[in-house]
């Protein structure tokens, strides 16, 4: 597999790329710089907006050179052109405790977000889960059906009738029926169990063939999972923290992985020198579009 290192930015915890067909870019975020990217395909350009707190997700919105960043300290409206943060709603949790991690928006434009257990440098307290949430523009922020210490892998399948979320700590994935048109979720069933010693399920992406392809961090790999949750490939990485994968390009043939430096020791920080970067690679099968706008 030709693995090429597209972007060697050196970020603490890149996640979300996110593929803007319209303007050949790819937008991700570093969620404890923090900053949201926007990557230039063509001309390897990367442009950076510094934010206040750390970020778990963004979405653009429909219509307006504007994105919603899902901040420590709540969901904040990010004018594009002048850097300006607005306060749209506050988090639905302690932020001394908790912060928004893992987003994406479905088909209609409602905008998913998990949290994620990560107290503040100076709280002591024991883990604990907290709720998912959905947002639009027009209903606000609604709680869902879930809780868990770390949300992550969301996707869904190519209809729309599968969502997928993964609980990291738990190590495990499931797989929810959807409504699209209500934005809700049916019961639950496992998808996948992640042995441990194969890392964290982290960042996901469905291929056109229904495969789901998720990041394993800590191990250096990425799996992709046949709808049924048998393990139909594996594809080593040259850095051990993948975070999520996307696919990227015209053709949606390409498929791009975030990496994280965070936590390593000197030691692993030499022996992988462009961890934190954006590699990209074909996997021979093409991906379905992700939905990116809110509305």
């Amino acid at each position: 597999m030709d693995i090429e290192l597209v972007l060697d930015a050196h970020a603490i915890i890149a996640e979300s790329p996110t593929w803007v067909a319209e303007e050949n870019a790819v937008y991700w975020i570093d969620v404890k710089a923090p900053a949201l990217h926007r990557l230039d395909l063509a001309t390897r350009v990367d442009r950076e907006w510094r934010l206040a707190s750390d970020v778990g997700a963004f979405a653009l919105i429909a219509g307006r050179h504007e994105a919603l960043v899902a901040l420590r300290h709540g969901l904040f409206r990010l004018d594009l052109a002048t850097g300006a943060l607005v306060l749209e709603v506050p988090p639905p949790f302690d932020p001394a405790r908790h912060r928004f991690n893992e987003g994406a928006c479905d088909s209609t434009g409602r905008f998913w977000v998990g949290t994620m257990f990560d107290p503040m440098p100076d709280v002591e307290c024991n883990p604990e889960r907290s709720g998912m949430s959905s947002f639009t523009l027009s209903g606000g922020l609604r709680p869902e059906p879930d809780a868990a210490e770390l949300h992550n892998g969301m996707a869904w399948s190519r209809d729309e009738a599968t969502f997928y979320l993964s609980h990291s700590q738990q190590q495990a994935v499931f797989a929810f029926p959807y409504d699209r048109v209500h934005g809700s979720l049916g019961s639950r069933r496992a998808f996948v169990t992640i042995p441990a010693e194969l890392g964290l399920p982290d960042g996901a992406a469905v291929d056109a063939a229904g495969g789901y392809w998720c990041a394993l961090h800590g191990s250096g790999r990425l799996h992709r999972y046949r709808p049924d949750g048998t393990l139909d490939r594996e594809i080593m990485l040259p850095v051990s923290q993948p975070t999520m994968c996307a696919f990227v390009g015209a053709d949606l043939d390409m498929m791009m992985v975030t990496t994280a430096s965070d936590k390593l020791s000197p030691r692993q920080l030499a022996e992988q020198p462009h961890a934190g970067g954006l590699f990209c690679f074909r996997p021979s099968v093409r991906g379905i579009p992700r939905h990116y706008q809110l509305k």
